[in-house]
């Protein structure tokens, strides 16, 4: 018996909307990194993109558990001396572009290399309502369903 192995011409790749309103972090961060993989298949192939392009709309929206909103702090550094920078979850949310938190959750799921940048490209997170891709007539996928741990009560 032959190990089968996907070729990228045969993949098809289905557009899937995910409502990430009360949803917990991590969890659903690690069902896209599923998806965004294609682990979910039977055809996965480790070396091919044979994920699913997702949509994630209200990524403001998302909850964290515990006192992760005060207590996690992402730090990076400027280049500069004196130049290493911190911002809690909170301030994240909160600010401009509260859609990297989800994003930084999925980024850092995906094992690093060439394919990953390529995967998380098939990713797109939006903070509201709104989003341009009712061309593609994504398919719905209730991960709040998926599991009553997914969605943060309270």
């Amino acid at each position: 018996m032959k190990t089968f192995s996907a070729k990228a011409s045969e993949i098809e790749k289905k557009w899937i909307l995910i409502d990430a309103k009360g949803l917990v972090v991590g969890r659903l961060a690690a069902i896209i990194a599923t998806r965004l993989r294609g682990k979910h298949l039977p055809i996965f192939t480790p070396h091919v993109d044979c994920g699913d392009n997702i949509i994630v709309i209200n990524a403001d929206q998302i909850k964290l558990t515990g006192k992760k909103l005060d207590q996690r702090k992402f730090h990076w550094h400027t280049g500069y001396p004196g130049g290493i920078k911190e911002r809690t979850s909170r301030q994240i949310l909160e600010g401009r572009f509260p859609e990297r938190v989800l994003e930084n959750a999925v980024r850092r799921m995906l094992p690093g290399g060439p394919l990953t940048r390529a995967q998380l490209k098939n990713l797109r997170i939006y903070a509201g309502e709104e989003h341009p891709h009712e061309a593609q007539q994504p398919t719905t996928f209730d991960v709040g369903a998926l599991n009553s741990k997914n969605v943060k009560v309270g």
